[in-house]
Order: structure tokens, then sequence, then C-alpha cells
């Protein structure tokens, strides 16, 4: 399959500003002939016309859901094989509770078979990032068969989420009332918590080596840490969080005053709130201007001695 090119982005961008596209133009991208994103003007068939993005990505997303009800009937499978083995398990002693997981392939195991062993529900906080094909294909899998079987869904985004193309159309395909979506200016690590029996969290910065618990206290301690986020986090469907608060400061831009205070660099700012350096940097900008700050350090200093910490009313973000 082609990959998606740089200059397909710019001649599609282009196409749905205009509302056509010369053939000759793009034949530097075949990407788009191969995601179906042009189709022939009918009035002239030197031009062509752009297919709506929500329509494009229902036809890319199509065989991904085939292939996932191919292999849900594998999922269950293993479930049922391994069923007699639970049993035994809930014997196991509080010491062997915690299951070290290395590898992107064991991890990814354990999470089907604790996603197809729930029944009631599921908590996930995830901090943001570009969510590739195959992740896609993978939350599919997991996802749509909980719904399906009445499992409720609960996930908690970072801010940015509302400005990935990828997460947005995944939670509109996955909202029907079963799964819900909020998110919140700061998350830290990844969770998964299934049924309050078992929970997930990262041991490794590269996301190879994972956690199992199944202490019921860690369970708990975790349960409680994600409806705490989650009672401050906003709901996907209302409008942006990041408009300007008094003195013209957006929410984002009081959560890096924060952070630069406590004394964190931009690339662990940037990290920390979901969005690549440039944009950080970006926001500090405005930031300076906003205060008259005309150094790093000033900056500092100037917001020590502004008002803007001090709006923070201790729910830090808006409320749910």
């Amino acid at each position: 399959m082609t990959e998606w090119c740089e200059e397909g982005s710019r001649l599609y961008a282009s196409a749905l500003r205009t509302g056509r596209i010369a053939r000759a133009e793009v034949e530097p991208a075949p990407c788009l002939v191969e995601f179906a994103l042009l189709h022939p003007d009918p009035d002239d068939p030197n031009w062509l016309r752009p297919v709506p993005p929500v329509v494009a990505l229902s036809r890319q997303l199509s065989p991904l859901e085939n292939e996932i009800a191919e292999r849900r009937r594998l999922a269950i499978s293993l479930a049922e094989t391994f069923q007699p083995f639970m049993a035994m398990g809930t014997h196991t002693a509080t010491s062997d509770s915690i299951t070290v997981l290395e590898g992107g392939e064991r991890i990814n195991a354990a999470l089907n078979m604790a996603t197809a062993q729930c029944r009631t529900e599921v908590l996930t906080l995830q901090p943001s990032d570009r969510m590739s094909e195959r992740s896609l294909l993978r939350g599919l899998e997991r996802d749509k068969p909980l719904i399906e079987r009445g499992v409720r869904i609960r996930t908690v985004y970072q801010h940015t989420a509302r400005y990935n193309p990828e997460q947005l159309a995944y939670a509109a395909r996955l909202s029907d009332g079963k799964a819900e979506y909020r998110t919140i200016d700061e998350l830290v690590e990844r969770l998964i918590i299934c049924d309050e029996t078992v929970a997930f969290i990262p041991a490794r910065d590269d996301q190879q080596v994972a956690l199992e618990l199944r202490h019921p206290g860690l369970v708990r301690y975790l349960i409680k840490l994600f409806e705490y986020l989650w009672d401050r986090a906003v709901p996907l469907s209302t409008g942006t969080p990041y408009e300007a608060a008094s003195g013209g400061i957006t929410e984002i831009q009081h959560s890096i005053a924060k952070l630069l205070v406590e004394g964190h660099v931009d690339e662990a700012i940037a990290r920390r709130l979901g969005m690549n350096v440039r944009t950080c940097r970006a926001h500090i900008a405005k930031l300076a201007s906003a205060l008259g700050s005309g150094s790093r350090a000033q900056l500092g200093y100037l917001i020590a001695r502004s008002e803007i910490l001090k709006q923070d009313d201790g729910t830090g973000g808006s409320p749910a």
C-alpha cells in the first residue's frame, strides 16, 4: 500500500479549499489516488474534485472493520481456552499479583485477554500522541466488541486530542452512549483498568515494558486516581478548552505557566501537555508577550508576581 505523502497533504488541502484541482497537478502525489481522496469532475475530465474527509476516512476504516470481525473470533476462542486457568489464578499469592510484561506482543496479548473477559467497565487514561493505523486497528479490535457486549468505556485524553483527526474519528465511531470521552490539560502516563480487577500501567518510557496489576488495593487506588481526573476533565463534545480566560491567558497557557514556575524545560512541558515543542514554545511566547517579559528568567519572575497562578482554585481545570 502506498504510504501517505507530504505532497499529497498539500494538494488535498488545496483541493478542499478551492473545490477542485487539475488532474496534471496531482501526478507527483500517487497517495491521493491510493487513498481515493479525489474523483473525476463530471463537468471537465481535466479536473478532479476532493472526496469529503469524513467519507474518505470511512472508506479507509471499512477494511479494518472486516479484519476486526475475523480476529474477534480468535480473541473469544483464546478467552475460552484460558478460562479454566483463571480460577486457579485467583489463589495466587499477593506477591505474585504484579506481573511484568515485556515486549509489545506480550503486552497486547495480556490486554486482549483482560478486555475479552471484561463484563462491566473499562477505564483508560491516554496521553495524546499520533494514532497510527496499527494502533487504531488494535483499539477498535478491543473496544468495539466491548461496546457490543454492553461494557461501558470511559477514556480521558489530553486537550491536544481535540486537534488529532485520528483520535476524533476513533472516538466518533465508538461514541454511542456506552463510550464516553473527556480531555484534560495534563496526563503523565497511560492507565487501563478492567472491571475493577486488573490494571495495566507502563514500566518504561519506550512502552515496551508494562505491569499487569491484580492486587485489589492497588487497583482500587488507581480507580480513585482515574475518578479524580475524570471529574476534572472536560467532555470531548463540548467546546475547546483553549479559549482565553481572564487577562487573555488561555487554560493551556495557565498550565504552561505552572510548569515554568516549577522549573520544567520546554521539552518536558511539551511532553507532559501532549504537544510538540514548537507549539509549546509558541504558547510560551504568547505568555511572555501578555506579561511584557523580555527574557525567560524575567518571565518566571512575572508569572510568580502575576495573578495567573492565583486563578487556580485547586481544581486545576474546567469543571466537567
